[in-house]
């Protein structure tokens, strides 16, 4: 049976701060648009701001369709399955928006995840999202694995960037800017990297 919780909190907490992937879904609000469902997962990425509000750090790629789909509805969905120890799904159905480089709110959302600055990765934005409806399930056709360590490629290809490459990077790529179903996406030219703080 599922159960709706108020806040996040407590075990549910623990559960999803312990969790080495989750899952982000949104989707325009046109019913011909393109659903975009993500996975996420890089170690430190994630951080629970409040009882009822997360964050996560969005990071350089080939497209920028959940920017787009905030930018016009602000839906989201966030989903955490346990694929270790007892089964169970974790969803948070809320408002989210991309908080970018020149916001500034971005540099202390930042600082919200240790050991990650803003030149990690290509970051482009924070994602920040307001629960509205929390709720778990059992998970019990969840098949159990095993984490090994995150993947190595997506850092060592972006440390080659500068604030001018990957802004190029990005005016290259087709859906960056704007969406698949052509939505406003990524603001472009790239902001640059705020200064470190601390």
């Amino acid at each position: 049976m599922g159960k709706t919780y108020e806040r996040i909190e407590g075990r549910l907490r623990s559960f999803i701060e312990a969790q080495p992937v989750f899952f982000t879904a949104t989707a325009p609000l046109s019913g011909e648009g393109t659903v975009n469902l993500s996975p996420k997962g890089l170690t430190g990425s994630f951080a629970v701001l409040d009882e009822l509000t997360v964050a996560y750090l969005d990071f350089a790629g080939s497209n920028a369709e959940t920017i787009a789909h905030l930018r016009e509805n602000g839906r989201i969905t966030l989903m955490w399955c346990a694929f270790q120890g007892p089964p169970n799904i974790v969803r948070v159905h809320g408002r989210g928006e991309p908080v970018f480089r020149d916001d500034p709110r971005f540099p202390g959302l930042l600082a919200r995840f240790p050991g990650i600055d803003s030149t990690h990765h290509g970051l482009r934005a924070v994602i920040v999202v307001h629960a509205g409806l929390i709720r778990d399930t059992c998970g019990y056709a969840v098949p159990l694995m095993s984490y090994e360590s995150d993947r190595e490629l997506h850092g060592k290809r972006f440390a080659r960037e500068d604030d001018a490459s990957l802004g190029t990077y990005f005016e290259r790529k087709e859906h960056v800017a704007s969406s698949i179903d052509g939505l406003p996406g990524l603001p472009l030219p790239l902001p640059p990297t705020p200064p470190a703080t601390g």
